[in-house]
C-alpha cells in the first residue's frame, strides 16, 4: 500500500510582487548603549556621592592610600619599619637592572667601545680640518639649497662661534649628534616600515613611542648611566631613545600615505614587495621620511646639551659650567651658539625635504 505524504506549501512570490516580511520572534536584547546618557551622568553622580559619604563616615577626611605591604623589623628587633608597593617595586627594578648589567656586560662593554671609537674618529677628522675651509663649505652648501640668506646667516653664525672660543666644543656637539642621529635613523627606518606594513607591530610600537615622547628627558640619562656609566657612550644612548620616535613615526605615515592605486600598478607590472617598498613607497615617502629625520636632528641636539650632565662635552658643558660658576655671560654665549648650530643644521634639511617636495610634485 502506497503511502502518499503532503509536502508543506511553498511561499512562491510571482515577478512584480513582493513577499511580506517574516516577522522575528527575538526580544530585543537590553545593551547599555541604549541607556539614555542623561540617567548614565545622574547614575554616576549618584554614585561619587555614596562614596564620598562612606570614606568620610568611615575613615574621615584626608584618606590616604594604603601602600604598607610589610614591615621590617630592626636588627635588635625593637623597632619595625614600614615597607611600601613604592619600596618593594623600587628594590625589584634595582635587582632587575642589577642582574642585566652583570650578565650583559660583554654586550654594553662592545656598544661602548664601538661608540668610542666612531666619536673618535669623527671629532677628530672635525677638529683636524682648518676652520676657514669649513666656513666656507658651509656656506656654499647653504648657498646651493637656500640662497643668499641662508649663506650670509651660515657664515655669521660659525665665524660667531669660532670668535667666542666654542670652536671645538661645537665640534665635539657635531660629532655626538652625527653618531646619535645615525643610529637613530638606522634604528628608527626599519621600524617605522614595519608598523605601515604590520597592523600588530604598529598597535605594539605606538604606545611604547608614546611613553618615550611624554617620559621627561631627564630619566633618559638613568638607564645610559646604569648600562654605560659616565661619559659620551651614556649621553648618546639617552639621545636615541628620546629622539627616535619621531623618524618612526613619519616613516610609517610616509608609507602608509602613498597611493594605493601607485601601489596596484607596481604589483600589476610584477614588482615584488621588496621592489615595492624600495622604488615605490619609500621614494614617494621620502619628504615625510626627511621630515621626521629633521625632527630627530632637532631633539639629538636638545638632548645631547642636556647629556652634558652626565660628562657627554660639547657646547652642553659650557652651559652647565656656567650655571654652576653663576656666568650669565658665558652661558648666554653658549647657548646662542647652539641656537645658531640649531637653525643652521635645521635651514639645511629643510631645504633638501623641500627639493625632494618639489621633484614628487613636478614629476606628477
Amino acid at each position: 500500500m502506497a503511502v502518499i505524504t503532503r509536502d508543506e506549501p511553498e511561499s512562491r512570490t510571482t515577478p512584480g510582487t513582493l513577499s511580506e516580511p517574516t516577522q522575528s520572534t527575538e526580544s530585543p536584547r537590553f545593551t547599555l548603549a541604549a541607556i539614555p546618557p542623561l540617567y548614565v551622568w545622574i547614575a554616576g553622580v549618584i554614585s561619587v556621592i555614596i562614596v564620598l559619604v562612606v570614606c568620610l563616615v568611615v575613615w574621615g577626611p584626608g584618606m590616604e592610600f594604603p601602600t604598607t605591604v610589610a614591615h621590617v623589623q630592626s636588627s635588635d628587633g625593637s623597632t619595625s619599619f614600614p615597607r611600601s608597593v613604592r619600596d618593594v617595586s623600587g628594590d625589584a627594578i634595582d635587582s632587575g637592572i642589577k642582574w642585566l648589567t652583570n650578565n650583559g656586560r660583554w654586550l654594553f662593554e662592545g656598544i661602548k667601545n664601538g661608540i668610542t671609537y666612531a666619536l673618535v674618529y669623527i671629532e677628530s677628522g672635525l677638529k683636524w680640518l682648518p676652520w676657514p675651509a669649513v666656513v666656507l663649505g658651509l656656506m656654499l652648501a647653504s648657498f646651493a639649497v637656500g640662497r643668499w640668506g641662508l649663506m650670509a646667516f651660515s657664515g655669521v653664525a660659525f665665524l660667531f662661534i669660532g670668535f667666542m672660543g666654542l670652536w671645538e666644543p661645537t665640534m665635539d656637539t657635531i660629532a655626538l649628534m652625527a653618531v646619535a642621529v645615525a643610529l637613530s635613523v638606522g634604528i628608527g627606518l626599519p621600524l617605522g616600515v614595519l608598523g605601515a606594513r604590520n597592523q600588530t607591530a604598529d598597535r605594539i610600537m605606538r604606545p611604547i613611542l608614546d611613553g618615550m615622547q611624554t617620559m621627561p628627558s631627564f630619566v633618559y640619562l638613568i638607564p645610559g648611566i646604569l648600562f654605560f656609566g659616565l661619559g659620551k657612550p651614556a649621553g648618546i644612548f639617552a639621545t636615541i631613545i628620546y629622539a627616535v620616535p619621531p623618524v618612526i613615526r613619519l616613516t610609517n605615515l610616509g608609507i602608509r600615505q602613498v597611493s594605493p592605486e601607485t601601489v596596484e600598478a607596481a604589483r600589476s607590472f610584477g614588482a615584488s614587495p621588496l621592489q615595492i617598498l624600495a622604488k615605490v613607497q619609500v621614494p614617494m615617502a621620502l619628504p615625510t621620511i626627511m621630515a621626521g629625520v629633521n625632527q630627530t636632528t632637532m631633539m639629538a641636539l636638545a638632548m645631547v646639551t642636556i647629556a652634558s650632565m652626565v660628562a657627554a662635552g660639547g657646547l652642553g658643558d659650557n652651559v652647565l659650567r656656567a650655571l654652576q660658576k653663576n656666568q650669565p655671560g658665558n652661558g648666554v654665549i653658549a647657548g646662542l651658539a647652539i641656537v645658531f648650530l640649531a637653525v643652521v643644521i635645521d635651514r639645511l634639511t629643510q631645504a633638501i625635504v623641500r627639493s625632494r617636495q618639489e621633484a614628487l610634485s613636478g614629476g606628477q
